[in-house]
């Protein structure tokens, strides 16, 4: 006990001692073994831990300390299989035990043996028959059919035996729970037996279905739609809008199938029901009268409902898309929306709510509807030009809404340079004026005020990316942080401030700011390439390594996670999450932002480490890196980027559309490819050089040297074509020029027949002089400043940065193969050193090869040197910029206010000169490998 209540203490070293003591008085006691091994386990020595777990393993013992210890222990290794095998041998040893049976189901259920976790539910159901396992058995088909690579296995064997052994229960009225008529349901589902699924939802074992609020209205509606029967769709709906006016989704179901009913010209049967769900509405003015209907009730609500209103602008809506709204008199929208408006302005579901339906106004009517909102806020009388404020909060949310509306409906798009600016010292002044109202404002609160404040950085940020306004992304970045300093808590300050410092090429300040912003769980899959998408880019090589990981550790710790809630599924029953848990796992197992941390941190650590503390082969082999294989998903990548996070009130034409999406997506995996191709290359070099050693090449052939030359060969074929690609998506950028020339060298380096070769030789020859010039031209379009000041103004060059970054991997890139070759030389060379002097001949004459290669290695050494040379005339520039001499006088910003300027554009300056310094730090380590090239 005392060992571990240390373990659960988290005092290891203590848990270890204690077992020791035990166990020299009782050698045998294996619970004390175990507990040592998770000690051991936990301060680091897995091996000794592994090799303590397996002696007691190997008693298979059947106490059930020692098991639970055991599971604790192999789970923390990561080797959830050894628990099955554990229960398995318990099971064999007390074939009674209700328990060891359970535990046994749920270690195969860890690893997704579904075949077994069908046969141990029935095994399980057999000792002691209680319906849950039974069901366990049923599900563990299911889960079969699921995985079923072939579908038709899944429709013929699978899913039928499921069925068979729920209807056997049926028959017996054994059925006892909800889960199980859940079960049901799901496989009837799942065989496209909608017929059947309705009659077990409608009837008897329907009525079991009460945990969720209108569970059996739902199913019912779900398979009314797949068996295309619309007059019980129409009548279900009409029927639970009767019982609550503000469920949007019946309303929905509702249009959807009277449209349906008046396409087929269906009528009502002359005599009885019109359907097994009542009375159906089948014509427009049915629908124009319920809805109405709808509204008179609403007046008498001891609640404001927005359903109603919303459902009679949807309405219009649809009757507009068939072209026949005009002869129904359902009102005029724009009247309609002014009326929801002075109804429900001041709460924030008001613009979302009137967003969708902004399409019904003629573009010629927005700045009337806009004043027309306008008018019945109660504002302050202006005085002497001043603003007309807001006196309360509630007047403060309708007049931001309306501000808000006149961004959706383009008005602020359309205005000049001036009127934008102007439209900007408003804003701000209506956000200082709110933060009034906010005064008592928690620090986790938001300030009343803060999209005042957004409204006028998304203006400055049209001047900045449209019109090229370089004051105005400082003007932006100040009115964001001054937002912060008030609203702590506001994530959309910090993911818009992430973003532009990102486009600066800043990527120091983003790395709290992102911390800040406390991610949860799937969101690092959703919003994380916000920060790992341009750590590495930025230079940043240190906070690059520390985001790569922190997404891997979700993902990571993901697989671990998803088996305990489908383990607590089958426990409480909750069946049809059980296939929920699966695909979540699979869209998080093939997502392209996985894919690219993974690809992007095995880059990274070669770069930082290979050749440095260990050699480029070492660090592959730590990493378990091998060219052929790859182990993306391509053909299932799923891309998981919430790219609507950042609120923008764009008009549609200006909104992020599919369109765009499909082309980040193709952008994204295009880069990925030719990252990954890259990597996989990389990782084939060392193979490569153990392949010429001169007195055994009939040997090497068998030895599978030559299929490893034609896998980097094949590699490098792909690689063309992945960079050709990104060259046709992208019109030639930095990204995908560098790495232009590394096919060629490789492909030239057949240095086995050297002595028989002068063609061979004089390409290769020529093809270093060419990647010289390919490194000096790269290099050359690295050159400037990060940083300038003009007529005043800070003006930054991100590109110049990325360039720079993306030149240094192109160099570590070079240096490796350059290694590469000069261990392909080396020994070529010592040969004909030993040859000319056992001949004890002159005339043997060095091949041109070495000559070229040498010249190539002191020109490789001289060209580093002068990019250190440049980087180091970065790091003066920038610290000896003087901020403080920067005109601000032009801005529309306050003297407290630019306090906040001089804030962001220090935190700019201070990243660059960061940035440089790791760039520096790890060209000058470069330099020492090239030093060493000298055959």
């Amino acid at each position: 006990i005392k060992t571990a209540d240390y373990l659960d203490n988290g005092n290891n070293k203590m848990a270890i001692q204690q077992a020791d003591k035990l166990l020299k008085k009782h050698k045998d006691l294996h619970c004390a073994k175990v507990l040592k091994a998770i000690g051991l386990q936990r301060t680091g020595k897995q091996d000794e831990a592994f090799a303590l777990a397996q002696e007691v393993a190997a008693l298979e013992p059947t106490d059930d300390n020692s098991l639970q210890a055991l599971t604790i222990l192999y789970r923390e290794m990561h080797r959830p299989e050894l628990v099955t095998k554990l229960y398995e041998a318990a099971v064999k040893k007390v074939p009674n035990s209700e328990e060891y049976h359970s535990h046994l189901f749920m270690a195969y259920a860890r690893v997704g043996e579904y075949k077994k976790m069908q046969q141990a539910g029935m095994a399980l159901y057999k000792i002691v028959p209680k319906n849950p396992y039974y069901f366990w058995s049923v599900m563990s088909l299911i889960m079969q059919s699921i995985s079923a690579q072939d579908e038709n296995l899944s429709k013929t064997m699978f899913l039928p035996l499921a069925e068979r052994m729920v209807e056997k229960m049926v028959k017996e009225e054994k059925i006892e729970a909800e889960a199980e008529v859940e079960l049901y349901y799901m496989i009837l589902e799942r065989l496209e037996k909608y017929q059947e699924a309705l009659s077990v939802v409608r009837g008897k074992l329907g009525e079991k279905l009460t945990s969720e609020l209108q569970s059996r209205e739902n199913k019912c509606m779900a398979m009314y739609k797949k068996l295309g029967k619309w007059p019980e769709c129409n009548a279900l709906s009409r029927r639970l809008l009767l019982k609550n006016s503000d469920d949007w989704q019946f309303y929905i179901t509702y249009f959807e199938s009277i449209f349906q009913l008046i396409d087929y010209n269906w009528t009502p049967p002359a005599e009885g029901e019109h359907s097994l769900e009542g009375e159906v509405h089948y014509s427009v003015e049915q629908a124009v009268k319920f809805v109405e209907e709808r509204i008179t009730e609403e007046a008498k609500s001891s609640r404001p409902l927005r359903g109603p209103y919303l459902a009679k602008l949807e309405l219009i809506r649809r009757l507009q898309h068939r072209g026949c709204n005009d002869e129904y008199k359902l009102g005029d929208p724009e009247e309609l929306m002014f009326q929801y408006f002075k109804k429900f302005g001041d709460k924030p579901c008001c613009l979302t709510d009137l967003k969708v339906f902004v399409d019904l106004l003629p573009s010629s009517q927005y700045t009337k509807f806009i004043n027309q909102l306008l008018g019945v806020i109660p504002l302050s009388a202006p005085v002497d030009g001043d603003l007309a404020l807001p006196a309360d909060i509630k007047a403060l949310q309708q007049h931001l809404c309306v501000v808000q509306l006149s961004r959706v409906l383009g008005l602020y798009h359309s205005i000049d340079k001036t009127q934008k600016l102007s439209v900007v010292r408003e804003l701000m002044l209506r956000y200082h004026h709110g933060l009034q109202f906010g005064k008592s404002c928690l620090k986790t609160e938001l300030q009343f005020s803060d999209y005042y404040c957004l409204l006028a950085v998304h203006l400055l940020l049209d001047l900045w990316l449209e019109e090229g306004e370089e004051l105005a992304v400082w003007q932006s970045l100040t009115l964001l942080e001054e937002g912060l300093s008030h609203s702590p808590s506001n994530a959309q300050f910090k993911l818009l401030l992430i973003r532009i410092y990102c486009m600066l090429g800043a990527f120091e300040p983003v790395v709290e700011l992102y911390s800040s912003l406390d991610a949860k769980h799937i969101q690092h899959d959703t919003i994380g390439y916000l920060l790992t998408r341009y750590a590495e880019a930025l230079g940043q090589y240190a906070a690059a390594s520390q985001s790569c990981n922190f997404a891997l550790r979700f993902f990571h710790s993901n697989q671990k996670d998803t088996s305990e809630y489908i383990i607590q599924a089958y426990k409480y029953g909750a069946f049809e999450k059980i296939p929920e848990f699966i695909a979540f796992r699979n869209r998080l197992n093939s997502s392209l932002h996985f894919a690219q941390v993974r690809t992007e941190r095995m880059l990274l650590d070669l770069l930082l480490e290979a050749n440095i503390s260990t050699s480029l082969e070492e660090s592959i082999k730590s990493m378990s890196l091998s060219p052929e294989e790859d182990d993306i998903p391509w053909k299932d990548l799923r891309d998981n980027r919430d790219l609507t996070v950042l609120f923008n009130w764009d008009p549609k034409d200006r909104d992020i559309s599919e369109e765009h999406r499909r082309l980040s997506l193709e952008e994204e995996t295009i880069w990925l490819r030719i990252r990954s191709l890259t990597l996989r290359l990389i990782s084939g070099l060392p193979s490569l050089s153990h392949a010429f050693q001169p007195k055994n090449s009939e040997k090497a052939a068998e030895n599978g040297v030559s299929s490893k030359i034609d896998t980097i060969r094949t590699l490098l074929q792909q690689l063309e074509v992945a960079m050709d690609s990104g060259k046709r998506f992208l019109e030639q950028t930095i990204q995908v020029s560098v790495k232009k020339h590394y096919p060629r060298i490789l492909n030239e380096r057949g240095c086995n027949r050297l002595q028989n070769s002068t063609d061979i030789q004089e390409r290769i020859g020529n093809s270093l002089k060419s990647l010289l010039e390919q490194l000096t031209d790269l290099f050359n379009k690295c050159k400037g400043d990060l940083i300038e000041v003009r007529d005043g103004i800070l003006k930054t060059h991100p590109n110049v940065l990325e360039n720079l970054v993306f030149f240094v991997e192109t160099l570590s890139i070079t240096l490796w193969i350059s290694s590469y070759c000069d261990s392909v030389l080396r020994p070529f060379k010592s040969n004909l050193q030993k040859k000319k002097k056992k001949k004890k001949e002159t005339s043997i004459v060095m091949p041109p090869v070495f000559t070229s290669f040498l010249d190539y290695v002191t020109e490789l050494q001289t060209l580093t040197s002068n990019v250190i040379d440049h980087i180091k005339g970065l790091e003066v520039m920038l610290t000896a910029l003087k901020l403080e001499e920067l005109s601000l006088e032009d801005t529309l910003l306050s003297q407290e206010e630019k306090k906040f300027t001089k804030t962001v554009q220090g935190k700019v300056q201070s990243s660059y000169q960061h940035s440089v310094q790791e760039i520096g730090e790890l060209l000058k380590k470069r330099l020492d490998t090239v030093k060493k090239l000298k055959i």
